[in-house]
């Protein structure tokens, strides 16, 4: 498996990253670790999850996923050898959201402990905070990196002038900066990445790992009518692509999908690992059926004809 260097973290990582916001949602504990143990065998070494995951099921309270990343880490033995990326700043009870510096170090412990860990390799912003100036979520993220508990930090759903700023501000204050962005990116969600924050990634050396990038199932073709969406746990990610536009991508996915023998889904991966701006998405699965498809996505390289198809398609 070849890695792609994440940024100037001096992180190698897979060219798919494991998102673990299904753990403890979609799928249970036994069905993550079957889910984990084919990911790492496979090859693969990098896991995404978020603390506030998945604080909105009915009867959750947050750090579910972690629990059973941290469950599955310490039953595997494998620690040393998973890049695990989490996240802090959205909403996880009262007076526990934000970016402020005594929150973060207080939300980083919590993490530490549900992972069963010492250190989290990549330490994300979840979301931008307004309220907090940037050279204090800076600071905190110095102290981290001084105790060896955070091996880089990054952002994520930041707007473009936020990202720089913040980047500015680390230069100032000779702090620790953004290494990693973290986007919402994918065939069918494309201008705000590619008009202001692709860019600005390139130009800083940012490494991207990009979420949503089957747009939440749309992408992967099974959901073509309000019918196929009915019951299931994304469906409200998803209709809002049951239009024109959408019906197009999907026509285009059809019909390269059709000229390499593989699915919807393996294409719009291909595509987004033929841009150099990417450097890995964030897959989920529920089944090691649909695992292994996106398993091949990695070793499927479109042509420029196909590639110029399905942007044209999806512009």
């Amino acid at each position: 498996m070849i890695r792609r260097k994440l940024g100037k973290t001096g992180l190698e990582i897979s060219p798919l990253v494991f998102g673990g916001n299904i753990f403890g949602w979609t799928v249970d504990q036994a069905t993550s670790f079957k889910l984990l143990d084919a990911f790492v065998a496979a090859g693969f070494n990098s896991v995404d999850t978020a603390d506030m995951y998945s604080k909105w099921v009915p009867g959750h309270v947050g750090g579910e996923s972690e629990t059973i990343l941290g469950e599955w880490m310490k039953r595997s033995g494998n620690r040393s050898k998973i890049i695990v990326a989490t996240k802090v700043g959205m909403e996880m009870g009262e007076g526990k959201k934000g970016l402020s510096k005594s929150y973060i170090l207080r939300a980083a412990e919590d993490s530490l402990r549900r992972l069963q860990t010492d250190y989290i390799d990549l330490y994300q912003s979840h979301m931008d905070d307004q309220d907090t100036p940037l050279e204090e979520t800076s600071g905190a993220y110095a102290d981290l990196i001084k105790q060896g508990k955070v091996r880089a930090i990054g952002a994520s759903n930041f707007k473009a002038e936020r990202l720089a700023a913040a980047l500015e501000t680390s230069r100032k204050f000779g702090l620790p900066a953004y290494q990693t962005l973290q986007p919402n990116y994918s065939l069918i969600e494309r201008a705000e990445y590619e008009s202001s924050l692709e860019p600005l990634c390139q130009k800083e050396g940012l490494g991207v790992i990009n979420y949503f990038p089957l747009a939440g199932g749309f992408l992967t073709g099974k959901y073509r009518s309000e019918v196929d969406l009915a019951g299931k746990a994304r469906a409200r990610n998803v209709t809002k692509y049951l239009n024109a536009r959408g019906y197009k991508i999907l026509g285009a996915l059809d019909q390269v999908a059709k000229k390499y023998n593989a699915t919807p889904a393996r294409i719009s991966l291909a595509w987004l690992l033929a841009r150099p701006s990417i450097t890995s998405p964030i897959v989920s699965a529920t089944s090691l059926e649909q695992l292994k498809d996106l398993f091949s996505s990695v070793e499927l390289q479109l042509d420029r004809d196909s590639i110029e198809f399905l942007n044209q398609a999806s512009s």
